[in-house]
């Protein structure tokens, strides 16, 4: 996959200490990973790159909001997210990112992608499901629910299972009661 230039960060001629990076990802971001779950997007990332003399700690700070599709009626809404990550860069020998918290870069490298750490830290800050709040407080008005509620099986009234309990049951309640 082609990296993105403004993801990239070089490293190099930053002086040891804190340095802010700001970003903002919108709908072409996740068109460049070919992510086509959100119908749009304004995402904010506070990245804080600390240099150290061995290595560089990255802390993402992400906030904002999607616009997805209920799981339930299709409908689409705006799902807000907020979610964190720290990544820590040492150097060595060979290029290793099996950590899910530590990469390893090569001696000789002099810049860092972060592009690939912000999209999965997006992707994974989404819920399982997702609900759209009008469904949860019942405010949405919506076709596919009115149908689902039509469909749903009805509950019996507690007047119709009384009748129908069998008597010799009766007997056995008594002795709950007795004591």
């Amino acid at each position: 996959m082609k990296q993105l230039k403004e993801f990239t960060i070089p490293f190099v001629g930053l002086k040891i200490g804190k340095h802010h990076f700001d970003y903002s990802i919108d709908q072409t971001f996740f068109n460049h990973f070919e992510y086509e779950d959100f119908n749009s997007c304004n995402i904010k990332v506070d990245l804080i790159l600390e240099k150290k003399s061995t290595l560089l700690e990255l802390n993402f700070q992400i906030s904002g909001t999607v616009n997805v599709n209920c799981d339930v009626t299709n409908e689409p809404f705006d799902l807000p997210i907020t979610t964190d990550f720290d990544l820590v860069v040492k150097f060595g020998d060979e290029y290793n990112d099996e950590h899910i918290d530590i990469l390893i870069i090569p001696h000789g490298e002099y810049e860092i992608n972060v592009q690939q750490y912000i999209y999965e830290s997006v992707v994974l800050a989404l819920p399982s499901k997702r609900i759209h709040p009008g469904v949860e407080d019942g405010t949405l008005d919506s076709d596919i629910l009115d149908k689902l509620d039509e469909l749903s099986p009805k509950l019996k009234e507690k007047k119709e299972d009384k009748e129908e309990t069998d008597p010799r049951w009766n007997t056995l309640k008594k002795l709950l009661t007795d004591k």
